[in-house]
């Protein structure tokens, strides 16, 4: 996987699930702390995989970054679209009152540089208190967030005295694009409507019909016309508004602050902001492969009908379209599915034929990114060798990334171009997959690999790492280091300090305060197991 070009960047990313109070004398609300602080790139055509175990957030993580889930707080921002197709209505909020957005990131900003303040005088991240550390990190996360959000907006305005002049020009330049995009839409519902009734009247055999929709494609033949000439007028203003942003933005060529501001006007679409209307334009470039393939279809439906269903739910066809039969049947063959079984219900498939199923599904709205959770574990061993090789196989025809959930790290090895490690809704590591089975450099990514089951008679010979207890609660997580509980390395600093997912090598992120080598060329570990570390 060579392409860097981000499609999915996530930033900080929070899920809590509030949990029901007892009685109604419980003042406090408790949460369950699904997601924890994630930050991390999906690229273009690459496979990210999750691994981890049950119940550590990573479906979780999933059916957040794809907005099934409200986030809690952070961003989630997407590349595949131009922001004019979607128009958000946050976009257009922040242009229009520019000034109650900076406000309200300098109050927080301000939290932030205090509480770090109390941290220093506290003696630093070893001796401040949970307490401490919490407010800390939590202000300058939102701090942060709050920057992103409005520089992406703004750009470079975001960073003067005065933005609102700046806002006006690019709020003109908003509408033109979001108007731009409007009439191009139409423009394609016209067409679609063109094709339909054009096999319509090749169908058609009594004249007098016939006429009569020859004058109805006379009508929207010309209304198509019309709605081309004024995309081409829309398009000219478009030009216009941001030639006019353009020349005012050179007057501040000079202003570092103002060029770092505008490096984050990326065009990219914060998921987590967008209202609901918002989010289904985009359902379709966002796909999941859910776990069941049992339970995900509807056994009232033909596959056909479930095909069908999303085509025409993002105007890809109109119901009863000729080339619509002949689309679904070749989506169908792509996912290795026979076309006389168009017309079978759910129930008349075995499990790896309804995951087949779940997978030209997703891939029929030509999707941009596919979350795959767990889509392989309730199959057999066999069947999941085949799905792999499918998904990999429609991945390079059709340019799709991939989000790849799995707690089966021999599965993940086969099909990952980067491993992303969770635990307790933290991830603890991330890196390409053989810097991740070649040089594992958490504790906890040490012990998972140690268990993938072997034949190699060397593997055999080496010592299993036995993980003790279970994983505490995600509702009262330890404090400092979450896997301390559990670690054979932990040390009195893992039990207060929580450490911070920081870059150890060139695209390698491990978040442990030890983080040498832990396996050497050959395998062996280069620690002594249940041995406490010393500082």
């Amino acid at each position: 996987m060579n392409n860097t070009k981000k499609l999915l960047s996530i930033n900080n990313l929070k899920k809590y699930f509030p949990i029901a109070k007892s009685s109604i004398f419980q003042r406090d609300q408790f949460f369950v702390k699904a997601n924890e602080d994630i930050s991390i790139d999906i690229h273009e055509g690459e496979t990210f995989s999750l691994v981890g175990e049950s119940g550590c957030g990573k479906s979780t993580l999933g059916r957040v970054i794809l907005q099934l889930y409200n986030q809690t707080a952070g961003s989630t921002i997407y590349y595949g679209r131009m922001i004019s197709d979607i128009a958000p209505r946050y976009v257009y909020k922040i242009l229009v009152n520019p000034n109650k957005y900076v406000r309200e990131y300098n109050k927080m900003f301000e939290k932030a540089e205090a509480a770090k303040k109390v941290v220093e005088d506290a003696g630093g991240d070893e001796k401040a208190s949970f307490i401490q550390l919490q407010n800390r990190n939590i202000y300058t996360a939102e701090a942060a967030t709050l920057f992103s959000q409005g520089a992406r907006v703004l750009g470079g305005f975001f960073s003067l005295e005065d933005p609102v002049p700046g806002a006006k020009l690019e709020l003109a330049r908003f509408k033109a694009d979001t108007a731009l995009a409007a009439q191009k839409r139409i423009n394609k519902k016209i067409s679609i409507n063109i094709d339909l009734l054009a096999d319509q009247i090749e169908k058609e055999t009594d004249s007098s019909k016939v006429f009569s929709l020859e004058k109805r494609m006379a009508r929207l033949k010309a209304k198509f016309e019309a709605g081309k000439e004024k995309e081409n007028q829309l398009r000219s203003v478009r030009n216009k508004a941001l030639t006019e942003v353009k020349k005012y933005k050179e007057q501040f060529a000079n202003d570092e602050k103002f060029q770092e501001c505008e490096k984050y006007s990326d065009g990219g679409i914060d998921l987590s902001l967008l209202k609901y209307k918002e989010m289904r334009g985009l359902r379709k470039d966002l796909q999941i492969i859910f776990q069941d393939p049992y339970s995900s279809l509807n056994p009232r439906m033909t596959i056909g009908q479930i095909i069908e269903e999303g085509l025409v739910t993002h105007d890809f066809f109109k119901h009863g379209s000729s080339k619509m039969k002949e689309y679904i049947l070749e989506t169908m063959r792509s996912a290795g599915l026979q076309d006389y079984m168009l017309h079978r219900y759910p129930h008349q498939f075995s499990g790896g034929q309804r995951q087949r199923i779940c997978i030209a599904r997703a891939l029929a709205v030509q999707p941009k990114f596919v979350v795959c959770d767990e889509c392989v574990s309730a199959l057999d061993v066999s069947i999941q060798s085949q799905i792999i090789n499918l998904l990999d196989e429609l991945k390079e025809k059709h340019g799709l990334t991939y989000l790849f959930i799995s707690h089966d790290l021999s599965v993940v090895k086969y099909i990952s171009d980067r491993i992303g490690v969770m635990y307790l809704g933290n991830l603890v590591e991330v890196g390409d997959t053989n810097t991740i089975f070649n040089d594992p450099r958490h504790p906890y990514t040490v012990a998972l690999l140690s268990s993938i089951p072997t034949t190699e008679i060397d593997d055999l010979k080496k010592e299993r790492i036995i993980l003790e207890g279970n994983i505490p609660s995600p509702v009262r997580p330890p404090e400092g280091c979450k896997f301390h509980t559990r670690c054979y390395m932990a040390c009195e600093k893992c039990k207060r300090v929580p450490p911070e997912l920081v870059e150890i090598e060139k695209g390698h992120f491990v978040a442990c305060h030890f983080p040498e080598k832990k396996i050497d060329s050959n395998g062996n570990y280069l620690f002594k197991l249940n041995k406490e570390v010393k500082e």
